[in-house]
């Protein structure tokens, strides 16, 4: 959810911040942190979360989460559809955050990430050469891996492939000195 309509250099750096703020040490000699319960999470006021770089609605989605951890955590014994659905169910969670719950939490070797800025090009430009694609193109060319789309588009990634850019990139305003 730290990750949704920012670029990922910025939710990473968000996460750290987040993790090192209210996580706590790992057990062992190594100096990690880990990330904070869902109790933590649920009593920590939207505006906290601002230090982090992350806004208002985005800390909303998170507090609304970790308060009904409970809920989500029964996903891991449903179908991927019906998973999809219930976390869908929660405000300000939809197919593009399922899709990435359901790779990371859930193991699904098929969840589609749909209103991805980026990866449509990826995999148009993977597999067709084209600079730009939708989502509905990205669908018709990850068919054929069904079963394993989420595999396929891990795949790509790590091979390195990028379609070219156009523009500039995206400045997401820090809040953190607003």
């Amino acid at each position: 959810m730290i990750t949704q309509k920012v670029p990922t250099d910025h939710a990473r750096e968000s996460y750290s911040s987040l993790v090192f703020e209210l996580g706590e040490m790992a057990p062992g000699p190594t100096r990690l942190r880990v990330p904070p319960p869902a109790e933590v999470m649920a009593r920590v006021p939207y505006w906290k979360f601002h230090g982090f770089g992350i806004e208002r609605r985005r800390a909303e989605v998170i507090i609304t989460a970790a308060r009904s951890a409970r809920r989500l955590e029964e996903t891991l014994g449903m179908s991927a559809e019906a998973a999809s659905a219930r976390l869908q169910a929660f405000p300000g969670v939809g197919p593009w955050t399922a899709a990435k719950v359901a790779q990371v939490a859930l193991g699904d070797a098929d969840a589609v990430p749909i209103g991805d800025y980026h990866l449509p090009h990826l995999v148009g430009f993977a597999f067709e050469g084209t600079a730009r694609s939708t989502d509905e193109r990205m669908l018709e060319l990850l068919e054929p891996y069904r079963g394993h789309r989420s595999r396929v588009i891990r795949l790509l990634l790590l091979a390195g492939i990028r379609p070219p850019r156009f523009g500039p990139r995206l400045v997401v305003p820090d809040i953190r000195r607003a």
